[in-house]
């Protein structure tokens, strides 16, 4: 067995967001290729050891400080050293400038590989800060791993180190999903009605969800909002003084309630417009199950799942009548929505599985030892 370390700020059950789902996938998905994962990352809770997560071990280290997203903790240096000795490969998840401190300071000599998630938009007095440390870290690791050849190209970071360059598209298992129960399915047709344009993730800066409300205003049509974050209650406000009717914000929901609302809902929206946005898991959810999306063309893997005029329809970022005026065009071809639904569930079984993933990523853990 390969016993492999994955390190990142959060995990299960903290917090649930596209990176840790993706860490997740890799860790139960690689043990039928012979590795031994686990996860090491901070936590509010406090310390712990050997906390199992379905069928791999967690580890948590005690989060003492959070600044400008970024988590510090003193004793993850010793909690890191320990867990890594013992670890053939380390595995980071980038970004997150803290890790780069710990993989200086501890000096092991082990195997590295980087998940590299996505660019530092926002905070870019920090990256002016952090990039020295960055270069180090990255020219120090053996392998970088991008989701997508989009961003590949398009990162100004990724650009730099194109030799230690691999590109291992995200995966999903439908069969780790729950199944929607038909009292659940019913409960949201009688709530949402028929047909409803779906958006899922959090609330965040870069979701471009003040563009999906104002397309929402110039088409009238029917648009639900799973999800919460620190935008909700100004996303919420700017829906009523639109007058918004037709608009409803679920808040956060479990995985049941959201399987339900993928399988119900007529398409898909996904109006992120920052490159913070590196892939987004919930597009790839919504080609699982076989739905028309709606996607902004911005240089990532947004892109590659969503394949302009086969999968869905792509449209510029910050656009708010031009993502109104896919939304009716899907709206008023069902016979297109569904040709492009089937479509993106085609290329999600060609390109996206976890299988696929955990196999790409177990070949590249033998290739470094």
């Amino acid at each position: 067995m390969i016993k492999v370390l994955h390190f990142f700020k959060t995990y299960y059950p903290d917090s649930m967001g596209g990176i840790e789902q993706v860490i997740f996938q890799i860790a139960e998905g690689t043990q039928a290729h012979g590795i031994e994962p686990e996860v090491l990352y901070l936590s509010s809770r406090g310390a712990a050891r050997n906390e199992p997560v379905a069928n791999h071990l967690t580890h948590r280290a005690k989060l003492d400080l959070h600044v400008a997203s970024t988590g510090f903790s003193l004793s993850a240096f010793k909690d890191f050293a320990e867990l890594a000795r013992k670890a053939d490969i380390v595995h980071f998840h980038f970004p997150w400038p803290y890790m780069d401190l710990v993989h200086f300071a501890t000096r092991l000599n082990k195997p590295t590989v980087v998940s590299y998630h996505s660019d530092i938009v926002k905070q870019k007095w920090l990256l002016k800060l952090y990039q020295p440390l960055m270069n180090r870290f990255f020219s120090s690791v053996d392998r970088i791993v991008a989701s997508s050849p989009n961003y590949a190209a398009h990162s100004p970071v990724l650009t730099q180190f194109k030799d230690t360059v691999s590109i291992i598209p995200y995966g999903l298992d439908r069969s780790t999903y729950p199944k929607a129960s038909a009292e659940k399915l019913a409960y949201w047709r009688q709530r949402l009605g028929e047909r409803f344009f779906l958006f899922v993730g959090a609330l965040r800066y870069y979701k471009g969800l003040d563009y999906l409300l104002e397309a929402a205003r110039i088409s009238g049509l029917p648009v639900v909002i799973m999800g919460g974050g620190f935008l909700e209650q100004q996303l919420r406000q700017q829906a009523s003084d639109a007058g918004l009717s037709q608009v409803q914000f679920l808040g956060g929901l479990p995985d049941e309630d959201k399987v339900a609302l993928l399988e119900l809902c007529y398409a898909f929206t996904f109006p992120s417009h920052l490159r913070s946005e590196s892939f987004g898991i919930s597009l790839l959810e919504a080609a699982m199950y076989g739905k028309p999306l709606i996607s902004c063309e911005m240089g990532s893997g947004t892109t590659f799942i969503n394949l302009a005029d086969q999968t869905g329809l792509v449209v510029p970022p910050r656009d708010a009548p031009a993502l109104a005026q896919a939304m009716q065009q899907l709206w008023d071809d069902p016979a297109q929505a569904q040709a492009m639904g089937a479509a993106a569930q085609q290329r999600f079984e060609n390109v996206f599985t976890a299988s696929a993933m955990a196999n790409a990523y177990a070949e590249l853990y033998r290739s470094l030892l």
